[in-house]
């Protein structure tokens, strides 16, 4: 299968090659169980809504191919109007109208002080992203969003800010007490300060200290514990 988004009128730009490795059929919870219709919901996709009369769905295991990867973002085509968003290849043409030097997924970097991802979205960061928070150390904020109760943390590491939140995207609480019992699918993350490379772990750790007080992150309606 080989997958696009919409680019501009008429347009659409290549994702990726997948091959479908299994389809099974899914009811209406299990559906709505899945982080990804989740996070496409809050971001305005009303994905399986009740006017939608089937009991079931085929849910589709897909594993992206490498085939064309360099492709990913810069091949936009002609993608003819239709109903659909899913076309047959072989009945459908669909020019090659431009090759982009640049991929169209990378976009504009934000400022450090207008970050603002969810958990899902750390788990894909574009490249670039990545390498300016292996840059950056500071402190750090993790708002959740279920009940408004927040966290602030600090890094200093070698990775910086980039090591500390890809603990994140991989464990959920980062080895944080308070954090474990979590749901992590509703946390958001952006940088409160960014601090000199040069201040030693003590002075960043005295510039977390404040921002907790500030916060109240300690308090019972904080989750921090010291």
């Amino acid at each position: 299968m080989a997958s696009f988004i919409e680019y501009d009128s008429g347009k659409a730009v290549f994702v990726g090659l997948y091959d479908v490795v299994d389809a099974s059929p899914i009811g209406r919870e299990q559906f709505w169980a899945l982080p990804e219709q989740i996070e496409l919901k809050r971001l305005g996709n009303p994905g399986w809504t009740t006017e939608d009369g089937r009991d079931t769905r085929l849910y589709f295991d897909l594993r992206r191919l490498e085939y064309y990867q360099e492709w990913r973002g810069k091949l936009i085509i002609e993608w003819p109007p239709h109903r659909s968003w899913g076309r047959r290849a072989s009945e459908t043409p669909m020019s090659i109208l431009a090759i982009r030097e640049e991929s169209a997924f990378d976009g504009e970097l934000p400022s450090w002080d207008r970050l603002n991802y969810s958990w899902a979205e750390l788990q894909i960061l574009p490249s670039k992203m990545k390498s300016k928070l292996e840059q950056w150390r500071g402190i750090y904020l993790i708002w959740d969003e279920k009940d408004g109760r927040s966290y602030v943390g600090s890094a200093y590491g070698g990775a910086n800010l980039l090591g500390r939140w890809m603990e994140y995207a991989s464990t959920g609480h980062g080895g944080n007490k308070k954090l474990r019992n979590r749901d992590p699918s509703t946390f958001r993350f952006s940088i409160l300060q960014r601090v000199s490379p040069d201040l030693s772990q003590d002075e960043v750790i005295q510039i977390e200290a404040t921002w907790k007080i500030r916060l109240h992150t300690r308090s019972e309606f904080g989750l921090n514990e010291n």
